[in-house]
């Protein structure tokens, strides 16, 4: 690689980190704007929280864990001593290349949103401590390990040795679609049922600001193009192709989840648009790169329908997934996966061939087999953490602070000043004088037929 190219590629990959960092303050709007007015700070600062613990973590031993050299040479962790404390990364490269510092920055962004994007499962409920731990650890145990087996690849001299769904089984994961998404989808599917459902379940506060969630949404589309874009690691043909499809699977998951919607409900509503353009760009998040644009379109219509299905499974299966992690990303993230085995275009980027392209079943068994490792090993581990968190600390909070909002009851703030006074630490009853009384309503109008 000459000078000008690495210069070019670094440009580009400064220009898409600066993208994905839009995504956090994207997700805490995202997610502030879907809970009530009593629980919308709470909720933005699980997402700016849980990014600030990983990304101290990320910079002492998460870049180690996942990029170094993996131990044993088994694909399952890296090193989490080789790049100890990152000081090592501040040497520019010997041969023209993108910076190590660029990359474990890069890197430290899709951790510390991956953690974050759990937060919405648990939202109304959970003691700030605990989430601020369940974070760290984790991050440690789940995040580290699994992100090493998907994004650590060897080295063309054999000298470093990366994770094995990545190189021993061979699996298609263009940007995350195992690592980020099944990942914290499954992990908030483990949390829920230890954490229990909140007390108006199979009812929840309505969203208290549509239009915030729907700024929330552009920003994380705005922000995507850096998350798949920036993953390609060159400003090229294979980023310009992942921008294309990720733009193409957006518009046929807002169209299709609109269309459920309305046959489903009677309404095409705001919600359903931002629902589906998030649940298309999760599931063209491991594809990007590996589809044509027709690809993309299926991948994204597809996502849109059946996670628009599979958010209502909560009602039937009893599980309070409050703002739908497990609905969009666990079964969004499973559908973009496996559909590679059936997509994949030899002429994309990645350069695999799918079932439908003359390939076989070779691609598929091993998506298959790539989401079910990610999803044993993510609830598992999961399960023991929070159970754990339970035993001793506590994670769920008192139902005083619940009642009241974990706005006023946490933060000792509120997201809006009603009044001269304003709201912080105001009493249950006065904080209902100012409120009224709560419509409450669910993403299905009657959760009966859901």
């Amino acid at each position: 690689m000459n000078e000008a190219v690495a210069a070019a590629d670094t440009a580009w990959i400064l220009a898409a980190f600066t993208a994905v960092s839009l995504m956090v303050p994207g997700l805490a709007m995202f997610y502030g704007g879907m809970v009530s007015v009593r629980n919308t700070l709470n909720m933005a600062m699980m997402t700016f929280g849980a990014f600030a613990v990983v990304g101290v973590l990320w910079i002492v031993f998460g870049y180690s864990a996942v990029l170094g050299n993996s131990l044993g040479g088994l694909g399952i962790l890296g090193d989490p001593l080789e790049y100890f404390g990152s000081s090592s990364l501040l040497e520019a490269p010997a041969e023209p290349g993108l910076p190590p510092a660029l990359v474990s920055g890069f890197q430290l962004l899709f951790a510390g949103i991956t953690v974050a994007l759990i937060s919405g499962a648990l939202a109304d409920r959970m003691k700030f401590g605990a989430w601020m731990v369940f974070a760290g650890l984790w991050a440690t145990f789940v995040y580290f390990p699994i992100a090493h087996w998907v994004f650590a690849f060897d080295s063309e001299d054999g000298s470093v040795i990366g994770g094995w769904i990545a190189n021993t089984l061979g699996a298609v994961d263009f940007a995350g679609g195992t690592a980020v998404h099944i990942n914290a989808g499954v992990a908030a599917l483990a949390v829920v049922l230890v954490l229990g459902a909140r007390k108006t379940f199979p009812v929840s506060p309505r969203p208290h600001s549509l239009p915030l969630t729907m700024l929330g949404a552009g920003i994380l589309f705005f922000g995507w193009f850096g998350f798949n874009g920036g993953s390609a690691l060159s400003a090229g043909n294979s980023a310009s192709v992942v921008i294309l499809n990720t733009v193409a699977a957006s518009c046929a998951g807002i169209c299709a989840w609109l269309v459920v919607e309305k046959l489903r409900e009677g309404h095409a509503t705001s919600l359903g648009a931002a629902s589906g353009l998030i649940a298309a760009l999760v599931a063209i998040t491991p594809a990007c790169g590996a589809v044509s644009p027709l690809g993309a379109l299926v991948v994204g219509g597809a996502a849109g329908a059946v996670c628009c299905f599979a958010v209502s499974w909560k009602y039937r299966l009893g599980y309070d997934d409050a703002l739908d992690v497990v609905g969009v990303h666990l079964v969004g993230g499973i559908l973009g996966t496996v559909l590679i085995g059936f997509l994949a275009d030899p002429a994309a980027p990645s350069g695999a061939t799918g079932l439908f392209y003359g390939g076989g079943v070779d691609v598929l068994w091993r998506q298959c087999v790539a989401v079910a490792a990610v999803l044993a090993y993510s609830f598992a581990v999961t399960l023991v953490i929070v159970l754990a968190l339970k035993k001793f600390m506590g994670i769920r909070a008192d139902q005083e602070s619940e009642y009241d909002g974990l706005d006023v009851s946490v933060h000792g703030e509120t997201a809006y000043v009603l009044d001269a006074v304003g709201l912080t630490g105001a009493s249950k009853h006065g904080t209902d004088a100012v409120l009224g009384a709560e419509a409450i309503t669910t993403r299905a109008a009657d959760p009966a037929k859901a």
